[in-house]
């Protein structure tokens, strides 16, 4: 892979992680706390706990995501970017244009969603 499209990887990445970053900052912003006393009943209770959990269950897929994003620009810096970590094949432009935080060419990944689908 050239310096050219390592650059626009580079940006694309940094442009995902900062969006990510500015989203979660949003979401702690916001009050999560629970007080009994605003809630009028059970199920508003029920309902806010739920939400509750739900962004939290969010904040851990962002967590993963920003993971993956930091990966992928530490890769673009020691010069691995771009190559499938299962069978060591370039992963193609167009792969990496949807998707610049892969570490799978398309068919590894084929390959481990469908023993996935197999094996639960």
């Amino acid at each position: 892979m050239n310096k050219a499209q390592l650059k626009k990887f580079r940006v694309l990445l940094e442009r995902k992680r900062e969006e990510l970053v500015r989203k979660a900052k949003q979401t702690l912003d916001e009050d999560m706390t629970l007080d009994v006393n605003d809630l009028p009943d059970e199920m508003d209770l029920a309902s806010s706990e739920y939400l509750q959990s739900f962004t939290f269950r969010l904040r851990g897929r962002e967590k993963s995501f920003l993971d993956k994003i930091n990966k992928a620009i530490a890769k673009i810096d020691d010069g691995s970017f771009g190559v499938c970590e299962e069978c060591g094949d370039e992963i193609s432009v167009k792969r990496l244009e949807a998707r610049p935080e892969t570490t799978l060419c398309i068919r590894c990944k084929e390959d481990q969603e469908r023993l996935e689908k197999d094996f639960g």
